[in-house]
């Protein structure tokens, strides 16, 4: 019985230490190696020779989305990746996508089939980005959503409310900020687009068609309705409105809670609802104090 026991233990010894070799020649940097190319960047072990391994590690994927392991998320391979690029864990980069160099995806967040990202844009948590295109260092806050459909339908001969098609894009430029929650829509007639250095508070919409120039300054709960027009230096205070097919000239503020309802051709500040001049908008105010007043008993 000794003798039994020790040859059983001898040969659990040398079956734990065949174990940990083979975890050894799996898992140590040694082993792996990095494999690049203009078009994708992985890292393989020596033994791979063609399939990447699967998001799980399990093996060879054969949906051709594989672990991104710089973060840990996904990717497509067709998608072309900067080797810098950092796609953290749940995150999925769609086929055919094109992410530049020192790229933060964060986790949850979705870049759809043919979206292109330039160098050093910051994404954070559950944002969605399709039918887009992103300049440089931009950054997107948590739950952003990009390129979606606009709202756009009619009603036919019967009644019934009929989708318009949407099937342009999201132009934005290079040094845009985007905040929490903001929606923008993509294009039926012509692109959306966002200027340079534009800054996008929480919680606006901007609608499908709509055209925002340069250093634009939008604070939260701003809703641009579809096909508007903005020029260059604009900006606009919390909760304004703008009506569809507006257009905006450049060097406009809007006070807070303003409803543009027709085009502004001269810069300057405007206010009120409908929005006019800062100084007629005053005038509007002390005259209804003033007969709110009178009222009064």
């Amino acid at each position: 019985m000794a003798a039994t026991a020790r040859r059983l233990v001898a040969s659990s010894i040398l079956y734990l230490n065949h174990i940990e070799k083979i975890q050894f020649q799996v898992t140590s940097p040694i082993a792996l190696h990095h494999s690049a190319s203009r078009r994708h960047f992985s890292v393989v072990s020596p033994e791979q020779s063609g399939p990447f391994q699967s998001g799980d590690g399990s093996g060879p994927c054969s949906d051709k989305f594989h672990k991104w392991l710089n973060g840990g998320g996904t990717f497509h391979e067709s998608a072309s990746i900067d080797s810098s690029a950092v796609v953290e864990i749940g995150a999925v980069v769609h086929p055919k996508a094109v992410v530049g160099a020192n790229v933060h995806i964060g986790s949850g967040t979705i870049v759809g089939p043919s979206v292109i990202i330039g160098h050093s844009t910051k994404i954070g948590y559950n944002v969605a980005l399709s039918n887009c295109q992103v300049g440089n260092l931009c950054v997107f806050h948590n739950g952003v959503c990009i390129g979606q459909d606009g709202f756009g339908f009619y009603v036919d001969g019967s009644g019934n409310v009929i989708k318009k098609p949407q099937m342009l894009n999201v132009i934005i430029g290079a040094h845009v900020e985007i905040g929490a929650n903001t929606c923008i829509d993509r294009g039926s007639w012509r692109d959306t687009t966002i200027g340079d250095h534009t800054k996008l508070d929480n919680l606006v919409q901007i609608g499908h068609n709509v055209v925002i120039g340069k250093n634009c300054m939008i604070c939260g709960q701003v809703g641009i309705a579809g096909s508007a027009t903005i020029g260059d230096y604009v900006t606009m205070g919390g909760r304004v409105a703008v009506r569809d097919h507006v257009s905006i000239v450049s060097k406009v503020r809007l006070a807070a809670t303003s409803c543009v309802t027709k085009d502004i051709q001269e810069p300057g500040d405007y206010g009120g609802f409908p929005a006019v001049s800062i100084h007629k908008w005053r005038r509007q105010i002390v005259s209804s104090c003033r007969t709110s007043g009178k009222r009064s008993p």
